[in-house]
C-alpha cells in the first residue's frame, strides 16, 4: 500500500497545526481544502489540495470539492478486500487512512441575531458530513476525528503502534453519527419553523451534554443533565453558578419550578419552592419586603427550599435569607455584601440569569414509556383571558389584586391545585390531591384565620359546590376559577349565598 494519507478539513481550527505536524512526523501525507489548506501552509506543514487529488477544480463557491469518487472511493474502500484493491488500482484511487473533518457553523450562524436566511442556508454543510459519515461508516479501516478534543488520543496510539485501535476507532465512529445527528437536527429545527410546520411527521431533537449528575431523584438512578443549544438564556440550564455545590437532579427540576413561576412578576417578587410546588410567594416594594412575606407564607415548608427572586439581591435580603437553611437562591445579580454574606455557607448554591433577557418559547417535553408528549408552555395570563362575574357581588380592588397573585401562582402548582392568597402573597397551598375539596381544604387549613377576607385560586372548574362551601367557611370573599362544569350554577348560587365574588376566566391550568 503507498503512503498514508489523511484528509483535514475543519471548520474549528483549534489544535489542528498542531495535529497536522505531529501526523507528517508519523509520515502521513496531509489533503486539505480552501481555509484548512492555507492555514497549515502558513505554520510551513506540507500540504495538498484536494483538487490535486479529484483532478477537479472546486466549483459553485466552493459547495462542490470533496464530492468525488477519488476521494470517497479512498474512504469507503475495504482495505482487506482484493477486488476493492484492484479496483482502486484501476482507478488510481488511493486509500485514505485518516479524516479530521468538522462542519461549518450552522449553530453559530443561525445564533446571530441579524442573520439572514441566505447566509443559514448558506452554512448547511453538505461534503463534510459526507465525509464524515463515510468515514465512519468504514471505521473497520480507518480513524475519523470530528471533535479536537480527542486529537490527543489519536496521536498517541498513532505513536505508539503505528495505528489506532479499533476500540477507539469505534467510539470515534459513534461520535460522528451522534455529531452529524446533532448538526442535522438543528438545520431541521430551522427549516422546519422557517415553513411554519408545527406538528412535523418526526421530531428530531438534540441536546449537550451540561454535566453527568451524581445520581437521579434517588441515588439508585442514574442521570445527566443536557442543554438545548440556542435554547432560552432565561434558563437553569443557562445559569451561572457562583458558589456552592455541583447541581442535583431534584436541585435542577426545583430551581426550573421556582424559575417558572418568578417570571410571571414584574414587581419585586420572590418565591420559594420544595419538590417542585411553590410553598411561598411574596411581592412588596422591594426584594427584602417581598422574600419576607413569601418566608412568612410558609415558614416551616420554606426549610431545604430553592428560592428565586427577581431582582438583586441586597444586604438586607441576604442577611435573612443567611439565618435559614437553603438548596439554592437564583437571582439576576448579587450586591458585593450579599455574596459575603451568602457565601460564607459552603454548600449554599448561588445562580444568576439574565432576568431582562428575551424569553425564548419552547416547547414542553415529557417522556412515557416509548413516547414523547409535546404541547406549548402554558404562557396563558389573565391579560389573555375574557373574564366574567357571574355572582352578584363584583370583587373589591383589594380582592382583584389577591385574585391576581391567586391565578398567577395556582397554575404552576401540581393539579388538583388551589392556592389561598393576599393581594402581595400567598397563605395557603394545596398541591396534587385526587379531588379538589381535598386541595382546597389543605390549602385553607394552612392559611387559617389568614383565610378571612382573601381570595382563593383554582386551576380547573368545580365539579360540585363543595369546594365553595369549604371556602366561605374559612372566610373566603372571593374567588377565580375557570369556569365550564356543568353544575356550575351550584357554585355560583353557593358563593350569592355567602356573599362571595366569584370571577370566571375561561381557561384551565391542569399542572400534571
Amino acid at each position: 500500500m503507498s503512503q498514508k494519507r489523511a484528509l483535514i478539513s475543519v471548520s474549528d481550527k483549534n489544535g489542528i497545526t498542531d495535529f497536522a505536524r505531529e501526523l507528517v512526523s508519523l509520515g502521513f501525507e496531509l489533503i486539505s481544502t480552501g481555509g484548512t489548506k492555507k492555514a497549515l501552509q502558513e505554520q510551513g506543514i506540507p500540504v495538498m489540495s484536494v483538487s490535486d487529488v479529484t483532478g477537479f477544480p472546486e466549483i459553485l463557491e466552493g459547495r462542490v470539492k470533496t464530492l468525488n469518487p477519488f476521494i470517497h472511493g479512498g474512504l469507503l474502500s475495504k482495505h482487506d478486500n482484493p477486488d476493492h484493491l484492484k479496483q482502486l488500482e484501476e482507478h488510481g484511487i488511493q486509500p485514505i487512512q485518516l479524516v479530521c473533518v468538522n462542519l461549518y457553523p450552522f449553530q453559530q450562524t443561525i445564533a446571530k441575531p441579524d442573520v439572514t436566511v441566505a447566509d443559514a442556508i448558506e452554512n448547511i454543510d453538505i461534503g463534510g458530513p459526507s465525509m464524515l459519515r463515510a468515514s465512519a461508516k468504514n471505521h473497520q479501516y480507518l480513524t475519523v476525528v470530528v471533535d479536537p478534543a480527542d486529537y490527543g488520543t489519536v496521536i498517541e496510539e498513532l505513536k505508539a503502534q503505528g495505528t489506532t485501535t479499533f476500540e477507539t476507532r469505534r467510539k470515534l465512529a459513534a461520535k460522528v453519527f451522534r455529531h452529524t445527528a446533532a448538526y442535522d437536527a438543528l438545520i431541521a429545527e430551522y427549516m422546519t419553523n422557517l415553513a411554519q410546520e408545527e406538528t412535523p411527521e418526526t421530531l428530531t431533537v438534540t441536546y449537550d451534554l451540561k454535566q453527568s449528575l451524581r445520581y437521579g431523584e434517588n441515588p439508585h438512578q442514574q442521570a445527566a443533565f443536557y442543554r438545548k443549544p440556542l435554547g432560552s438564556t432565561f434558563s437553569i440550564a443557562n445559569a451561572v453558578q457562583l458558589h456552592g455545590k455541583e447541581l442535583s437532579y431534584n436541585n435542577i427540576n426545583d430551581a426550573d419550578a421556582a424559575l417558572q413561576i418568578v417570571k410571571e412578576f414584574t414587581e419585586p417578587a420572590a418565591v420559594a419552592v420544595k419538590h417542585m410546588n411553590p410553598c411561598g410567594v411574596g411581592t412588596g416594594e422591594n426584594v427584602f419586603e417581598a422574600f419576607t412575606k413569601a418566608f412568612e407564607a410558609d415558614p416551616v415548608s420554606i426549610f431545604g427550599g430553592i428560592i428565586a427572586l427577581n431582582h438583586e439581591v441586597d444586604a438586607d435580603t441576604a442577611a435573612k435569607l443567611h439565618e435559614i437553611f437553603l438548596e439554592i437562591i437564583i437571582a439576576p445579580s448579587y450586591s458585593e455584601e450579599a455574596l459575603a454574606t451568602l457565601t460564607a455557607k459552603k454548600n449554599l448554591r448561588l445562580l444568576t440569569i439574565p432576568f431582562n433577557d428575551a424569553k425564548k418559547p419552547e416547547l414542553k417535553m415529557t417522556t412515557i414509556e416509548g413516547g414523547l408528549l409535546v404541547q406549548e408552555q402554558d404562557r396563558f395570563t389573565l391579560e389573555d383571558a375574557t373574564i366574567t362575574v357571574p355572582t352578584k357581588r363584583q370583587p373589591t380592588e383589594e380582592e382583584w389584586a389577591a385574585l391576581k397573585l391567586g391565578w398567577k401562582v395556582v397554575k404552576h402548582v401540581k393539579s388538583n391545585a388551589i392556592v389561598v392568597s393576599s393581594k402581595d402573597m400567598t397563605l395557603g397551598v394545596g398541591a396534587g390531591q385526587m379531588n379538589r375539596v381535598g386541595s382546597a381544604e389543605i390549602a385553607l387549613k394552612q392559611a387559617g384565620k389568614k383565610a378571612e377576607g382573601a381570595a382563593l385560586a383554582s386551576d380547573a372548574f368545580f365539579p360540585m359546590d363543595d369546594t365553595v362551601e369549604a371556602a366561605a367557611k374559612a372566610g373566603i370573599t372571593a374567588i377565580i376559577q375557570p369556569g365550564g362544569s356543568i353544575r356550575d350554577a351550584d357554585s355560583i348560587k353557593k358563593a350569592d349565598e355567602y356573599g362571595i365574588a366569584m370571577v370566571f376566566t375561561g381557561v384551565r391550568h391542569f399542572k400534571h
